[in-house]
């Protein structure tokens, strides 16, 4: 069976398409409290879920040692706009644990923010590593394997304790047995295991409710949560998503997207999860989908929606401007 419809996106008062998927809100204990589609089939994904890839930087005890900012745990956490304020702080981090840019191994490509893209085609310089929306989650496993002593060239494969690491610690979240699940690599080179969407949306109810856990898990997930809150612009950047919501909510709500449209959120004062993921990847849909299931669920307030209406309902213009159309909720979200 089809998952259902979850946005529409209009051309005039004509849908032109329409963009089916899957959600799952959960609570700590793994109960679901609501669900659209098939949220028990196997999906990756992707950079939503970095803020649970970062628990090791914090657990093994290497963001202690060196003395790692409320900044740079972010940065860890993000898919940032590799505008300057991001990749100086990576740069500036890289050189702190003794390596530089050339450690990553994360491919290049152009920064995500067009203006500092353009702004290296003018200087006629070409983008690096240090480019790369991942470059802060590839710096913190550098961090924690210098920290740990180990070999930093190939810690992007399968086998490295800079892996495994993160395996370990969303399975125990998610309540998976990661290695048994399929897998393959992700745009920036590290594995990426597909999960159940149920089970992605558990891990981030934890994240939002950590009481039950260990003390040590829960103070992780505490110093990651605030840093994140404390610092949205280095999560994301210059008219990003996941800045503006969490500029908005504070620790409230945390947000993080990932790649061919999905969406992941921690809702604070709720004790939710949330995963959603859009079928045919589109990163426009799942914004629009994101922001009509934190409606749904309360987790947003007047002033908020209010501040994100035209996110809500996303206009669509074309080469000159005009507007002509938009995308908005289906009607499954009325």
């Amino acid at each position: 069976m089809s998952n259902p419809i979850l946005v529409n996106t209009l051309r005039g008062d004509i849908i032109e398409n329409r963009h089916r998927g899957a959600v799952a809100v959960c609570d700590p204990a793994g109960g679901l409290l609501h669900s659209w589609g098939d949220i028990e089939m196997l999906v990756y994904p992707r950079s939503a879920v970095k803020p649970l890839q970062a628990l090791p930087l914090v657990e093994s005890g290497a963001a202690d040692h060196f003395d790692l900012s409320g900044a740079e745990l972010a940065l860890a956490c993000s898919s940032h706009n590799a505008e300057p304020e991001h990749t100086d702080a990576v740069h500036n981090w890289l050189r702190r644990i003794e390596l530089d840019d050339n450690a990553l191994e994360c491919g290049a490509h152009a920064p995500l923010h067009n203006n500092t893209a353009e702004t290296l085609i003018v200087n006629h310089q070409q983008p690096g590593r240090i480019h790369n929306n991942c470059s802060g989650k590839h710096t913190g496993m550098l961090t924690t394997a210098r920290f740990l002593g180990e070999e930093t060239h190939g810690y992007i494969k399968r086998e490295h304790p800079a892996q495994q690491r993160w395996f370990d610690s969303l399975g125990e979240m998610a309540e998976v047995d990661m290695r048994q699940l399929p897998w393959s690599y992700d745009g920036c080179g590290i594995p990426v295991i597909a999960m159940p969407l149920r089970s992605i949306a558990t891990a981030f109810a934890r994240m939002a409710a950590p009481d039950d856990l260990s003390a040590g898990r829960a103070g992780a997930i505490d110093r990651i949560t605030t840093a994140i809150a404390e610092n949205p612009f280095m999560v994301a950047g210059s008219g990003r998503l996941c800045t503006e919501i969490m500029e908005l909510t504070g620790r409230r709500v945390l947000v993080k997207t990932g790649a061919d449209g999905v969406y992941t959120a921690a809702i604070r004062d709720k004790s939710l999860g949330i995963a959603l993921k859009i079928d045919d990847g589109t990163r426009e849909a799942a914004e629009v989908a994101l922001l009509a299931l934190l409606k749904r669920v309360g987790a947003l307030h007047a002033d908020e929606l209010e501040s994100l209406a035209e996110r809500c309902r996303m206009p669509i213009s074309n080469t000159r401007g005009v507007v002509t159309g938009h995308r908005e909720p289906a009607e499954l979200w009325l």
